[in-house]
């Protein structure tokens, strides 16, 4: 009786282990010109994104805002920042585009297991734009 209890605990242990590192978002999303790819993350019980991969390597970030930030590498950059999750819904949270210097609200919807709904926004989710990202398989 006693090795079941230790075998099922055990087993119940392994599962919240892994239920919580195997989130459906964390991975590699590439977007729809593929002229990037994005590493999801999860830091301190928030997802955030970095460029990893971008198509013409060597690129600068000379829109940012902050002079001091214009000469920064644009790959390596983290785009997306703070959001948490909420079902197949990652809310609160923001995107840089590299290319206008503007962060904008986010939030980012799961559809099935290869593809990832990205709005941003400005104010209210009604006054924004999505595009579709689709999962890096290979």
């Amino acid at each position: 009786m006693k090795q079941l209890v230790a075998t099922f605990c055990a087993l119940l242990f392994t599962m919240m282990v892994f239920g919580q590192n195997n989130d459906p978002i964390l991975g590699k999303w590439e977007n729809p010109s593929g002229e990037g790819r994005i590493e999801i993350y999860k830091k301190n019980n928030k997802f955030y994104g970095k460029l990893y991969w971008i198509k013409n390597a060597g690129r600068k970030d000379a829109k940012n805002p902050d002079p001091n930030l214009r000469t920064r590498d644009i790959q390596g950059l983290e785009i997306l920042t703070g959001f948490t999750k909420k079902g197949k819904t990652y809310e609160d949270g923001e995107i840089y585009d590299p290319k206008s210097g503007k962060t904008y609200s986010c939030k980012m919807t799961l559809k099935g297991d290869n593809q990832l709904d990205i709005r941003g926004y400005m104010g209210i989710s009604l006054l924004g734009r999505t595009e579709t990202w689709k999962r890096i398989t290979k």
